[in-house]
């Protein structure tokens, strides 16, 4: 009797084990990383998922003391669409109805409205017109996204358009060389980016 529960416990523990071990190899494997390349101030990601916009430029700003990021900035491209797509991220207590504007040298943006807010920050994302872009990428270095707070006072968060230009004819180029087009819809409608 004490030989067949010894059996009976060595086979329940190699089972156990042997399952542990297809669990384990079974896991998903983590995502794979974005292909970075810096151009300036401005990194160029173009992600490995399938996509209609692979590719970004990013920049992200945080506060040297707390690590907090106070600015990110990320603008794609849709070949199949031929339109950009802009997410700027600022820091929380703004006004909402006031919303965003870039402002250099020689652009100043209309106001660019916030889609949503969560505990990370306020977001604007929209399609961007190209010739926003074309005006961003003949602007001088310097650039700044004007956000009001809550309590109506305006701050200026500052910015690099050094190395823009590169970096955004670097994406589009990938981006057109990447991009999965859009599924159109059942139903006939356009599809959106």
């Amino acid at each position: 009797m004490r030989i067949a529960q010894a059996l009976t416990g060595a086979f329940a523990s190699i089972l156990l084990m042997t399952g542990v071990a297809l669990a384990q190899a079974a896991a998903p494997a983590p995502p794979a990383r974005p292909d970075v390349k810096t151009v300036g101030d401005w990194f160029v990601r173009c992600f490995p998922a399938q996509s209609p916009t692979p590719c970004d430029v990013f920049q992200e700003l945080d506060n040297p003391t707390t690590r907090q990021r106070v600015l990110s900035l990320s603008l794609a491209y849709a070949p199949n669409l031929d339109r950009h797509i802009v997410q700027i991220t600022v820091p929380l207590d703004v006004s909402l109805p006031k919303g965003v504007v870039i402002q250099t040298d020689s652009f100043t943006s209309p106001v660019l409205k916030y889609r949503m807010c969560n505990r990370d920050g306020c977001f604007v994302q929209m399609a961007m017109d190209n010739a926003m872009v074309e005006a961003l990428s003949k602007s001088g270095p310097a650039a700044k996204v004007n956000i009001v707070a809550d309590g109506g006072k305006t701050y200026a968060l500052n910015f690099s358009l050094k190395g823009f230009a590169a970096a955004h004819d670097s994406m589009v180029e990938q981006a057109r060389a990447k991009a999965k087009p859009a599924a159109k819809p059942a139903d006939g409608a356009a599809p959106t980016p």
